[in-house]
């Protein structure tokens, strides 16, 4: 009990000591995020990589049923026991909340990419609707491209682990260009929990404690390039959902493969699109009959997505991890993911895409 008690404080004084990094970036990024972490996370991709499956997936289940036996376990002693009670739940967030901000999640404390890069924040509606125009002639080239007709949509020919594979060399020759997105050692998984995670309105997550990247494999599948390659750049150490998103982008729309670019820029036009939609109603409908048939139905088939699995659930979820964003130095939450739409328009302003 005596340890127990201990874990419960060092609880405490963790919170404490995370708070007060998020005030020291410069050190986080020096001595963490580019000193141990990328010891840590490649050791975790070496030794789990090697399984096909995903062990972090078989871990949560395990952890899940236990959790769920103990609270049946001790259902009838929360009366006369429930400070014991508290105080084992405590020591147990406490062990757990330490492996999560020593293998991973220090890495939100980090310097934001925008002041690493020298990228602006903000941009003005015009600036938007100038870059999503030229996303589109983009996006509509490679939709062709691939099917020779404008009003087909993209059906990527490749299975899970090509596709995975893919994201690899992707990764490797947008590292050619930035060093600081150099990425090691594949673990990348489609997880065991892809219908739930379609449920509650996820493409995938990592694994804060193995560090796999966690796909799900119930996507449509032009989605899926750029989803793993968001998953990646968490793998990499970039915590922020507007950072992955952008790192996953680009790893996209550099890779050599017509499919791969296709994912990159449709996933952009999308969040453009509908970016420009909650700004100005009417200027979105101006530009989508630019936008080629083909294109539209690949949008039509996540759409379709969405609502097969929509229900109570995803909404459940999507409010907790809104607060769990917003308590991880995202504070605009699940908005934060839109947020790279700012990156790409002040990056590409005077860049080709």
């Amino acid at each position: 009990m005596k340890k127990k008690k201990v874990l419960a404080l060092l609880f405490v004084l963790q919170i404490i000591v995370v708070k007060l990094l998020s005030f020291f970036p410069e050190f986080t990024e020096r001595w963490y995020s580019n000193g141990v972490y990328p010891y840590i996370s490649g050791a975790s991709r070496v030794i789990l990589g090697i399984f096909s499956f995903s062990v972090g997936d078989i871990i949560y289940g395990i952890l899940i049923f236990m959790g769920l036996r103990w609270l049946w376990q001790r259902r009838k002693t929360w009366r006369h026991a429930y400070k014991y009670n508290l105080i084992t739940m405590l020591a147990t967030l406490s062990v757990v909340y330490f492996l999560f901000n020593i293998l991973w999640a220090f890495n939100y404390h980090r310097v934001p990419l925008y002041k690493k890069m020298d990228i602006k924040k903000e941009y003005t509606l015009d600036e938007l609707t100038a870059f999503t125009k030229k996303l589109i002639v983009k996006t509509n080239a490679m939709q062709i491209s691939i099917t020779e007709n404008d009003t087909i949509k993209v059906v990527v020919p490749y299975d899970f682990n090509k596709i995975y594979s893919h994201s690899f060399t992707a990764y490797k020759t947008l590292s050619q260009q930035f060093p600081d997105f150099k990425y090691k050692h594949e673990s990348v998984k489609s997880s065991l929990f892809s219908v739930p995670l379609s449920y509650m309105g996820f493409g995938g997550y990592l694994n804060p404690f193995t560090n796999e990247a966690q796909v799900n494999s119930e996507l449509p599948l032009y989605n899926l390039p750029t989803t793993t390659c968001h998953e990646m750049a968490h793998q990499i150490g970039y915590a922020n959902e507007s950072e992955a998103n952008f790192i996953g982008f680009m790893a996209s729309v550099k890779s050599n493969d017509p499919y791969f670019q296709y994912s990159g820029y449709s996933f952009a036009l999308k969040y453009c699109m509908r970016t420009i939609t909650k700004l100005d109603k009417k200027r979105a409908k101006s530009l989508a009959p630019l936008i080629n048939k083909g294109i539209l139905g690949n949008f039509e088939e996540s759409e379709q997505f969405n609502k097969k699995y929509q229900s109570f659930v995803e909404s459940i979820f999507k409010y907790i991890y809104d607060n769990y964003l917003k308590m991880n130095r995202q504070k605009d939450g699940l908005e934060t993911y839109s947020k790279f739409v700012g990156l790409m328009v002040n990056y590409y302003s005077d860049k080709e895409l």
